[in-house]
């Protein structure tokens, strides 16, 4: 992820929830927030409901590389936190990414590129 860096700290989450707005898709919610800041940070959340470390782990890799994938669409300044849901499991590649870029651009935080 060349223009982004990760949120870690918990007050960092914690403020995103608070103050950023959210978009819910089956599975995942999407916390955002534009600041001043030249790049983008973002941070993944998978909760221990999900299943053992095996699982989480599979599905924050997938979260990540789509961001990572898609990162030149982001807004500069954008702060996001992505939730996974227990749906996101069990989700396609595919899905997830649409379900991700969809949540975003309701956003505003994406702006796919025009051709």
């Amino acid at each position: 992820m060349r223009f982004t860096d990760t949120l870690k700290k918990n007050y960092e989450f914690r403020r995103l929830y608070a103050k950023g707005k959210s978009a819910v898709t089956p599975y995942l919610v999407v916390y955002a927030r534009l600041t001043r800041r030249s790049g983008c940070r973002v941070g993944f959340t998978v909760s221990n409901k999900l299943g053992k470390a095996v699982v989480r782990n599979r599905v924050r890799r997938r979260l990540r590389e789509i961001y990572r994938l898609h990162e030149t669409g982001f807004v500069p300044g954008a702060e996001l936190v992505v939730v996974a849901r227990a749906r996101a499991v069990g989700a396609q590649y595919r899905q997830l990414e649409r379900a991700m870029l969809d949540a975003c651009k309701r956003l505003g935080v994406w702006r796919p590129a025009s051709p």
